[in-house]
């Protein structure tokens, strides 16, 4: 069985926890788990979207805080919260905060499992489009001040004669440049290019 990414079950209950790492291991997702909220941040490096399953009421910050910390972090969580009935109004909240899912006690294991497969696939999608992002700025790190210059220009939708007045160079300087910042960026096209930019800043 092919192994899934990782997922971080948070959740105090032992016999809770065991069994969903459980559970989700034997659907070949890669399990770890943590007893707080606290002891997961200790220990697990969330620079990058990660999947996690968390209860509600945890000792210490709970999972709703916990899920609101990673966001501030802008670390762009795929967070499932496993929920009692009183919890529900704070899980809906959370839902609108950008929760993937909540799971009522007691869960039927086949939706779990829904919920952390969406979640996991959420947490896949945002690494991918990170790393998109990462290796779009090192190809313009590598772009000279005035290729800089022009690129920004061509972004806002100025033809190369307009770009040339504003940068008080020739017409055929600022082909030049165009094509260099092309040849760097990797772009086939300039609605490529454009395109390129606009999803770095999206």
């Amino acid at each position: 069985m092919t192994t899934r990414p990782a997922v971080y079950v948070v959740e105090d209950d032992v016999g809770m926890r065991d069994a969903v790492s459980l559970l989700l291991r034997s659907a070949g997702f890669d399990v770890h788990g943590y007893p707080s909220a606290e002891t997961f941040l200790q220990q697990v490096d969330c620079s990058n979207p990660i999947c996690l399953l968390t209860d509600v009421r945890l000792p210490g910050m709970d999972g709703i805080a916990l899920f609101r910390h990673l966001v501030r972090l802008g670390t762009e969580p795929a967070v499932v919260i496993i929920t009692g009935h009183g919890d529900i109004p704070m899980a809906v909240a959370a839902l609108k905060e950008g929760v993937v899912d909540f799971v009522e006690k007691p869960f039927d294991p086949g939706m779990l499992l829904d919920s952390v497969s969406n979640a996991s696939r959420r947490a896949s999608a945002n690494r991918e489009r990170r790393a998109g992002v990462a290796e779009i700025e090192a190809r313009r790190s590598t772009l000279t001040p005035r290729e800089c210059e022009v690129l920004a220009l061509l972004v806002e939708g100025h033809l190369n004669k307009v770009t040339a007045a504003k940068l008080d160079m020739s017409v055929r300087t600022t082909e030049h440049h165009r094509a260099r910042i092309m040849e760097k960026m990797g772009a086939r096209s300039l609605s490529q290019l454009i395109k390129m930019m606009i999803g770095t800043h999206g």
